[in-house]
């Protein structure tokens, strides 16, 4: 304590004879969107100071208490500036209203009680920014990359190092024209791949058979649907994997989408020297036609076309979205594997499991082949429960994420089993309900160490995505188990994605009081307009940031204007996270980051408390 502080409690103690505690400084951290009224409900107050016992108000939007409290225990030190974290317990608070917490000088953001279930509004923004990520003659904003509809093919690139994305030598044309025109942009650049388009792509429509009909959220699959009907020609049985490449050559003659900052409009005229594959961006393939493809592509990608026939009211449509997923689920290379196909470079999206996907294509196979009564159901059935039984023995220990999709597999391949009633499968429900419940527990043990209940790695990358990862989790397993016990740890993962983080923001851009307002997105910054929905990847480690975040790119406009970072004091546990255009590390928004935050709303906002 200061000397006037000291001073005032002993002038205190000798007027009234009772210690009077200094009013604790620090943050309050909360989710800013809120929580359903009948959820655990907490928050964080970290200070510098140790506040234990310290008194809480919750106050209405017309500065009513309506809540008093204690803060509970110490769980922990941040950093040297913050050594001090304490829990707010609010879960008495179920009256529907709009709210901040006030603990001595410092106040919350706001945050919403809803009378039932968590707001649909968060989700809904998320389908806004995927529309906003559109390529070709359908995008939003306007018509971009339409040469991609007569694109040549070439040979995979070499590269200087397995670490790096510049090429060395030529690019060599092997066919085409081909038409990959439509789909997403991957990020905050405007690179294509089917590897992430096809997660994304299938977890929208399980957002759309899980969550409801949804119109706005039907278009947006249809149009990924779309895209990767482009990218597998059934004729020659070819999958293209990517359209565009990261980076130039050694040798500096051609560069590639990440060495320039541009409106993606402008790339089908761009005649400046160097930028033919800017202007006519090339397109690779999984494998030779006919050849086997890598077996997470044709999982995942079959997937995706299942899950549509799932949902789809034409029956006919239905059936004929069965035959592209059986046709394509049937090239997968299952022996001698090797390294996974997933981008060029493979350090873009470095995927080492597959049997998660293989089994999740297996289970959508069967789930849309028992809707339209296809006998091949049992085959699929069988095949799916062979592949996560070899999954369970020699890939588990992630979570659900884009390199990671068993939590959706098991849960699928649970309920195909309930609805053919089947049995002497290579794994039985226990078998995949345990395997929900070990993935959860991995997150709980962290989020038990973690004074702001993290349940992944903040130190890492894709540390957003995997929180939404955890928190859809939860739902899955209560959806089979009916079994309420990780709902409070769920909640808390979405809590600390919305704000209730040490930063105090919402990595969910237009998604809260503070939520991120500098992503590294071109379109957003070269237009000033709002990337509302974009979800970022969220603090990484710092050592990534020790170099500083490097210059800005000539037509990049400044974001923050001042350059300053005020997030700086709240870097620790090594994580931290700049809100800055340049912060690609920590500010890049990704279409497989919105897909798995959109489909964890959605099962938080359809299942309540």
């Amino acid at each position: 304590m200061t000397r006037s502080v000291v001073a005032a409690v002993a002038l205190a103690v000798l007027t009234t004879g009772t210690p009077v505690m200094a009013e604790p400084s620090g943050f309050v951290r909360v989710d800013q969107v809120g929580f359903a009224s009948g959820e655990a409900k907490h928050a964080s107050f970290m200070s510098a100071s140790p506040a234990a016992g310290a008194r809480f108000a919750v106050v209405d939007r017309g500065g009513r208490v309506v809540l008093r409290g204690m803060a509970g225990r110490d769980l922990g030190s941040w950093n040297a500036g913050y050594p001090h974290v304490h829990a707010l317990d609010l879960s008495s608070l179920r009256t529907p209203g709009s709210y901040r917490i006030k603990v001595g000088t410092a106040t919350s953001a706001a945050f919403e009680v809803t009378p039932s279930r968590f707001p649909a509004g968060p989700a809904a923004k998320i389908v806004t920014f995927l529309g906003r990520q559109r390529d070709g003659a359908h995008a939003l904003r306007a018509p971009s990359h339409l040469n991609d509809r007569a694109a040549s093919v070439y040979e995979w690139p070499v590269f200087t190092g397995p670490d790096t994305d510049q090429i060395t030598g030529e690019l060599k044309r092997i066919g085409g024209p081909v038409d990959v025109e439509g789909g997403w942009f991957d990020a905050g650049d405007y690179l294509k791949f089917t590897h992430i388009l096809a997660y994304v792509d299938t977890l929208l429509w399980a957002a759309q058979r899980d969550g409801g009909p949804d119109p706005r959220l039907r278009r947006e699959a249809r149009h990924g649907l779309s895209y990767l009907d482009k990218m597998w020609d059934e004729t020659s049985r070819t999958l293209y994997i990517q359209v565009g490449i990261g980076a130039g050559d050694a040798e500096g003659t051609f560069v590639g989408d990440h060495d320039i900052w541009r409106l993606p409009e402008a790339d089908d005229r761009d005649t400046a020297p160097g930028r033919r594959f800017i202007r006519q961006r090339p397109v690779f393939r999984a494998a030779p036609p006919g050849e086997p493809i890598s077996p997470n592509l044709a999982g995942r990608t079959a997937a995706a076309f299942a899950l549509a026939a799932q949902v789809e009211p034409s029956r006919a449509r239905a059936g004929r979205l069965l035959e592209q997923a059986a046709s394509i689920y049937a090239m997968a290379r299952t022996a001698e594997v090797g390294e996974l196909v997933t981008s060029l470079p493979h350090a873009f999206y470095p995927e080492s499991v597959w049997r998660d996907d293989m089994e999740l294509g297996g289970a959508e196979l069967a789930l849309a082949a028992l809707r339209l009564g296809d006998p091949r159901a049992s085959q699929w059935l069988a095949e799916a429960a062979r592949w996560a039984s070899q999954y369970l023995r020699h890939e588990s220990g992630d979570t659900l994420n884009l390199y990671d999709v068993s939590a959706l597999a098991h849960t699928d391949l649970v309920q195909a089993m309930r609805k053919a009633r089947a049995t002497g499968l290579a794994v039985t429900e226990a078998d995949l309900i345990g395997g929900l419940r070990a993935q959860l527990d991995i997150g709980a043990r962290r989020a038990a160490a973690d004074p702001f209940r993290a349940g992944a790695r903040h130190d890492q990358f894709d540390s957003v995505p995997r929180t939404f990862g955890l928190a859809a989790t939860s739902r899955l397993y209560r959806s089979l188990t009916a079994d309420t016990a990780y709902d409070a740890f769920g909640t808390a993962q979405r809590n600390w994605a919305l704000g209730g983080n040490p930063w105090g923001v919402s990595f969910v851009a237009g998604v809260g009081e503070n939520s991120i307002t500098c992503p590294h997105h071109q379109i957003s910054n070269l237009t000033g307009e709002s990337a509302t929905g974009a979800v970022v990847n969220g603090p990484n480690n710092a050592s990534l940031f020790e170099g500083g975040l490097g210059d800005h790119f000539d037509e990049m406009a400044r974001c923050p204007a001042d350059g300053a970072d005020r997030y700086a004091p709240f870097t620790g546990r090594d994580s931290r996270f700049v809100d800055d255009v340049r912060s690609w590390q920590a500010s890049e928004p990704a279409d497989d980051f919105a897909a798995i935050a959109l489909y964890a709303l959605t099962l938080m906002s359809k299942s309540g408390s």
